[in-house]
């Protein structure tokens, strides 16, 4: 793996939790609206459609970098458009990241002739 591929990969991973966290804070903002007079949807709208925007910019990157199949990239893009999901796509990428880190390692010392 490349560094820009390693580095296209971190942005989209780095942005996944904070796009998740503002997405569940965006939905108790909606309720709290409906039940109270409290209305933080307009900032919390806001927010999240910052980091939705970032995620779909750095996801649209990684697929391009990483040469994902179809599969893998719908997968990530289906993951942003769920309430929790940035977090487990922060946790596969971490995986993928530590999996291409020992694969690289491994070729350096010529265990592995991939």
């Amino acid at each position: 793996m490349d560094i820009k591929t390693a580095t296209a990969l971190r942005r989209l991973r780095l942005v996944s939790a904070p796009e998740a966290v503002s997405f569940l804070i965006l939905l108790l903002c909606s309720v709290l609206k409906r039940t109270t007079d409290f209305n933080a949807v307009p900032v919390m709208g806001g927010v999240h459609g910052v980091l939705f925007i970032l995620y779909v910019i750095f996801w649209a990157d990684a697929w391009n970098r990483a040469k994902w199949p179809l599969k893998t990239a719908a997968l990530y893009f289906v993951l942003s458009v769920l309430p929790t999901g940035g977090f487990f796509a922060e946790r596969k990428l971490r995986r993928e990241a530590e999996d291409a880190v020992i694969a690289a390692r491994a070729r350096k010392e010529g265990v592995v002739n991939a």
